[in-house]
């Protein structure tokens, strides 16, 4: 573990000399820093990791397949009782009840967002409520890949592993940001009222308010435009009005639970490597040609985390 934390160390003090590397290369006239796509096209077999079956979820629609990867480290209760769902057939059959522009999409048992021309759907053997999972230890969020910017919402943001993530080191608590495709816990006022049988998935650029407010379980990692491009609600908070509007969902299916065959080879370029330091400073920094003033700064929210299928060579989204 030790070796990680200094590993994740000099990978941030690597950020900021690429920072002030780049600024000064704009000045001198030096060949310009790569983009974000050579970054990628360079990226060794090692800068990329294949996600954990047993952590990753399928979640299938009429229209394609969202894969969501789960984050145990910050919501390990929460998640296991997810899978719990997931095994019992739980969301099989329910649907996406609420699209609310710029914000999320939100499915759940219909029954229990109140309506009552279906009956509920048992839980099975899941729990009925888990305690709120809003932040952790940040001891165990480590290895922590900073950002070199000021963050608007914690101390500091940048990444643990596959997940955005923010800490303050004074309360020494860790969590997950809400970024576009961060998948959450929905509940009601009281904080230990979510289980997971009603999640949701952020669709707006970034919804940062949330943050230590609501327990966030992963983000979808493939299959994102499959949500964001859905018909919004016209009811309160982007509610379907009518059940005919529902989008029904097929199946949701832990990965490891199906034939090696039936699964989607993807990959996740790892955030503790030089090759993802190189893309955030190339975000950080948008030198190509279109570009006429770079931001020389980015929020946690703003570096995208690639995604590819195995031996494509090519970013899945």
């Amino acid at each position: 573990m030790n070796d990680m934390v200094s590993i994740a160390s000099r990978l941030s003090a690597l950020l900021l000399t690429l920072c002030s590397a780049c600024a000064s290369a704009g000045r001198s006239g030096n060949p310009e820093p790569p983009t974000m796509s050579a970054v990628i096209a360079a990226a060794k077999p090692s800068d990329w990791h294949r996600l954990d079956p047993g952590n990753t979820l399928y979640m299938r629609l009429a229209t394609g397949t969202v894969v969501i990867e789960l984050a145990p480290t910050f919501a390990p209760k929460s998640v296991a009782n997810i899978k719990t769902l997931v095994r019992e057939k739980f969301f099989d059959g329910l649907a996406i009840v609420r699209v609310q522009d710029n914000y999320v999409v939100q499915w759940a048992d219909p029954a229990a967002e109140g309506d009552k021309s279906v009956p509920p759907r048992s839980l099975g053997k899941a729990a009925k409520t888990i305690k709120a999972e809003f932040t952790v230890a940040m001891s165990r969020a480590r290895p922590f890949i900073a950002l070199p910017d000021r963050d608007g919402y914690a101390p500091q943001a940048g990444f643990y592993g596959d997940f955005p993530a923010a800490r303050d080191a004074v309360k020494k608590r860790a969590w997950l940001t809400h970024c576009y495709g961060a998948v959450g816990v929905g509940r009601d006022n009281d904080v230990d009222s979510g289980n997971g049988a009603e999640l949701y998935a952020v669709i707006a650029s970034s919804a940062r308010w949330l943050d230590r407010n609501i327990t966030l379980v992963g983000r979808v990692v493939y299959g994102m435009p499959l949500l964001s491009s859905l018909p919004r609600g016209s009811g309160p908070l982007g509610f379907y009005r009518e059940r005919s509007q529902y989008v029904t969902i097929r199946t949701i299916r832990v990965a490891a639970d199906l034939p090696k065959s039936k699964r989607i080879p993807l990959e996740i370029l790892r955030t503790d490597t030089p090759a993802f330091t190189r893309l955030v400073e190339s975000r950080r920094n948008r030198r190509e040609s279109w570009y006429k003033v770079p931001a020389g700064h980015i929020d946690v929210c703003s570096v995208p985390i690639p995604v590819r299928r195995t031996g494509s060579g090519l970013p899945a989204h």
